[in-house]
């Protein structure tokens, strides 16, 4: 058997591990069901990886993520290490061979979802293998008081029966002492070892700050901290258009959300990583498997939806040990957009009911059929169909897919289909009055056959580098050949994927799920309840309140957040010396609390109560502009 760090260093080019690893490590290579809860960055894959290596035989990981499942495969097969992943949309021929490979073929990890587990072929096939380890990855969801329960984690403990001779360990970067209780006991550990990474981050910097322009302390902020950093968002419009209006303020910046291509994910991610973009503005589809040590500032517009989720997002700065900032910036309208955005919009068991139903009208799958079918999805058109709000009924799908009724792929997909319905002789004489026409039809023809015969997919970004035409305008020239009756034109776009994962049953599916649906929506409840908590208290240090609610006891200030800095300051200054500046400042014209803060020698916070009490008292008054001004002027 390999030493861990030859392995480590053969395969990794590092020669030491990080906190916890190599006693995680030796642990399940001397077959101990073992627990590592290491926060993000903690390098939790190398902890079931170099045991596997070590040790004869195959091991088993069972991940919720296709994306990371085929990230992770990639990243193993570019070292040379034999391994496949089981994702959607494989053959039953396919997956026959694959899983032979496994017994037959000395791979060293497969990958796949709880939702295999319910297979018989995969079943007796894993059967055969030699395991030398099953390992659980993002294994809070196994627990019912997990953030993204997903109740296909309980199908993990099969594995259990099929290998019982071998060890188990279950990764998380996120659960409370009551999730990891209730992890141990799913996956039926008996005397586990369990290692837990303090959560602290000396060098992070929680910041929380009420701000009346978030767009102008979100500039101060990348001036002062020059260094990459990321801003989270809600919604895919917005990371486009503050990434745009960061880049018109003289920085570089770059976008991200689940409805890009794979292409224009994959440029984006590389200007950033490259430090060619010094900001990446995304939703929370941003970050998964991201490790880039010299992030400095990771910062909120918008409220996250729970401390978990949270947590890993902020945790992406100051992995190099750096001083580094997290940052959420909140305004008054916030607390009441939060539970409109997380709880007003929660999915009852009856609207998933109707979801369920219409996406199998949407399909046309039939009654007790569809089970593994994958289906191309247009999420717009199909809330526009039915009429639905996106939100919930985003949410709602969601749901299935957390209970395994379906499988949702997020990836956007373009297809065009053509077919010429005319003779040869009238396309061409249509071509020679329309020279601009000319050059993409010829280039079609020449570069697809068959399409006089029948429907063809073409790739028209292919055609726009042949011909050198912009893409927009291959398009727009094929429409008019659509409206002049020449060709037939398919072009559809899809922002997603849903598989099936049991046969159509309506209402019986459903109802085996709603117990689950309703405890979720209350988890769901205290977890928006506890971000509001976070974001609203003022006397504990944030660092302390974020870990005490991980079950850390006994936890010292942090010393650097915003509560912790608040407290460092020297004593209040003289309030009136305050009004006098004020009142002194608009005597001589009208002034925003920007422009005041400016120009007098105050906090902000100091001046924006100042300014409170003398509105009281009507000292001043607010204009039209949101300037300030006297009153009696």
């Amino acid at each position: 058997m390999q030493h861990p760090v030859n392995i480590l260093e053969r395969y990794w080019n590092f020669t030491s591990f990080k906190p916890l690893q190599e006693d995680i490590i030796n642990a399940v290579i001397t077959g101990e069901d073992t627990f590592a809860l290491l926060p993000t960055g903690g390098g939790k894959s190398l902890c079931f990886q170099i045991p596997a290596l070590a040790k004869e035989g195959i091991c088993i990981v069972i991940s919720p993520l296709i994306a990371l499942m085929k990230n992770q495969v990639q990243a193993l097969q570019d070292k040379g290490i034999k391994a496949m992943a089981l994702t959607s949309g494989i053959s039953y021929k396919d997956l026959d061979t694959m899983l032979d490979n496994c017994i037959y073929g000395k791979y060293k990890f497969l990958y796949l979802s709880p939702e295999r587990l319910q297979q018989d072929i995969v079943k007796d096939r894993i059967r055969q293998m030699n395991v030398n380890l099953i390992a659980v990855d993002e294994a809070h969801c196994i627990s019912q008081w997990g953030n993204d329960f997903r109740p296909s984690y309980k199908n993990i403990a099969v594995l259990r029966e099929l290998q019982p001779t071998a060890n188990v360990i279950a990764l998380t970067a996120s659960a409370t002492p009551e999730v990891v209780e209730d992890i141990v006991s799913q996956l039926d550990f008996i005397a586990p070892k369990i290692f837990k990474q303090s959560f602290a981050r000396p060098n992070l910097a929680y910041m929380v700050f009420t701000e009346e322009d978030k767009f102008y302390r979100l500039v101060a902020i990348l001036k002062k901290n020059k260094a990459s950093s990321i801003i989270y968002v809600r919604n895919r419009k917005a990371t486009f258009d503050i990434s745009r209006f960061l880049e018109h303020k003289g920085f570089t910046a770059t976008n991200y959300h689940g409805g890009l291509s794979n292409k224009e994910k994959d440029e984006a991610m590389d200007a950033w990583i490259n430090n060619r973009k010094q900001v990446m503005v995304a939703t929370n589809a941003f970050g998964m498997g991201i490790d880039k040590p010299d992030v400095k500032t990771v910062i909120h517009l918008n409220l996250p939806e729970s401390i978990e989720s949270y947590f890993q997002e902020a945790g992406r700065a100051g992995r190099n040990g750096d001083k580094a900032f997290a940052v959420i910036l909140k305004d008054k309208n916030d607390e009441a957009l939060v539970e409109k955005q997380f709880l007003n919009v929660l999915p009852t068991v009856d609207f998933i009911k109707l979801i369920y139903k219409k996406l199998s009208s949407y399909f046309q799958v039939a009654y007790g059929e569809g089970e593994f079918e994958t289906f191309d999805f247009n999420f717009n058109d199909f809330c526009k169909t039915y009429k639905f709000n996106t939100i919930i009924a985003y949410n709602a799908l969601l749901a299935l897919d957390r209970t395994s009724i379906i499988t949702l792929s997020k990836q956007f997909k373009k297809k065009t289909l053509i077919q010429v319905v005319t003779s040869n002789a009238s396309l061409f004489n249509y071509l020679e009055t329309h020279p601009g026409s000319a050059i993409i039809v010829k280039t079609i023809l020449r570069t697809y056959g068959g399409v006089f015969e029948q429907e063809t997919k073409i790739n028209t970004l292919l055609i726009a580098e042949k011909t050198g035409i912009p893409e927009f305008k291959v398009i727009s020239n094929l429409e008019q050949l659509e409206k002049a009756e020449l060709i037939t034109l398919q072009n559809s776009k899809t922002d997603a994927q849903i598989t099936y994962l049991q046969p159509r049953e309506d209402d019986k599916s459903i109802n085996r799920i709603s117990t689950v649906i309703k405890q979720q929506n209350s988890l769901r409840q205290h977890q928006v309840r506890s971000v509001l908590n976070y974001i609203s208290n003022d006397t504990i240090c944030k660092s302390v309140q974020l870990l005490s609610y991980f079950g850390e006891k006994n936890v010292d200030d942090c010393g650097v957040c915003n509560v912790c800095l608040q407290k460092k300051k020297a004593p209040k200054v003289d309030a009136k010396s305050v009004k006098h500046g004020i009142i002194e400042l608009l005597e001589t014209s009208d002034l925003s609390s920007r422009a005041l803060a400016e120009q007098l020698p105050f906090s902000e916070q100091d001046i924006q109560c100042t300014l409170t009490e003398l509105l009281e008292y009507e000292i001043i008054k607010l204009t039209k502009t949101n300037t300030y001004k006297l009153a009696h002027i």
